[in-house]
């Protein structure tokens, strides 16, 4: 299988985690992109999709699945999404498409986190893929000049702006021994609008599409 291929193989897998009649967040990004489609494929007849990213909301438009807000929902039975990199505790990095804000947002208000991936987005330890963080743009600076306490290199995102209307600076060269410490702490520096590390929130299910079929981890 090539990575579109795994990327398709993980989607079907999450496709079964799905009841017809039900409410269910998607996130964004490639991988998403299979599952949604596959949503339409097999004919599942969700209530709404809540969607965050508005690119995810045209995928889904596209396909005539009805869309909804967290506000207009409320908590969620699922959410399904990809990541950018995962450790063997289920915690993430999320935001290479920049929608790490939103993506947070409704995985925090989802009963369970299903994150599908092909497996070479498994790591030993977090932090090789840069790290994302939303900021408000009047703070670019001075939340770049924090960033370098904490050893990292951040670099702007060029040429890109969030849903949000905020910034992206990509975090190089972090090494993320304690996960959950350094999104509290990055997430505490004023003008940070969200840390693309899921820690606090980790996903509860790891789907790995690889050439050897499909893995499935849960949170122990």
């Amino acid at each position: 299988m090539n990575a579109e291929q795994m990327k398709r193989a993980a989607a079907e897998a999450a496709i079964k985690y799905v009841e017809p009649g039900t409410i269910i967040g998607v996130g964004s990004g490639s991988t998403t992109n299979h599952f949604i489609d596959l949503l339409a494929e097999h004919r599942i007849a969700v209530k709404a999709v809540v969607a965050a990213s508005a690119a995810s909301e045209n995928r889904l438009r596209q396909h005539h699945i009805p869309l909804t807000d967290l506000n207009s929902s409320g908590d969620l039975p699922l959410y399904v999404d990809g990541a950018d990199e995962a450790n063997r505790f289920l915690q993430l990095i999320k935001g290479g498409g920049g929608a790490l804000t939103r993506e947070k947002i409704v995985a925090s208000a989802s009963k369970k986190f299903i994150c599908i991936a092909d497996a070479s987005k498994k790591v030993d330890a977090l932090g090789k893929f840069p790290l994302p963080v939303e900021v408000i743009p009047m703070a670019r600076s001075y939340v770049a000049r924090q960033l370098v306490r904490l050893h990292g290199n951040p670099v702007l995102r060029e040429g890109y702006t969030t849903d949000n209307g905020n910034l992206i600076l990509d975090v190089h060269n972090l090494q993320i021994n304690e996960p959950i410490n350094l999104e509290r702490q990055i997430n505490n520096i004023a003008g940070v609008v969200e840390v693309g590390l899921f820690a606090l929130r980790p996903a509860d299910v790891l789907i790995l599409a690889g050439i050897d079929g499909i893995k499935t981890l849960t949170a122990s």
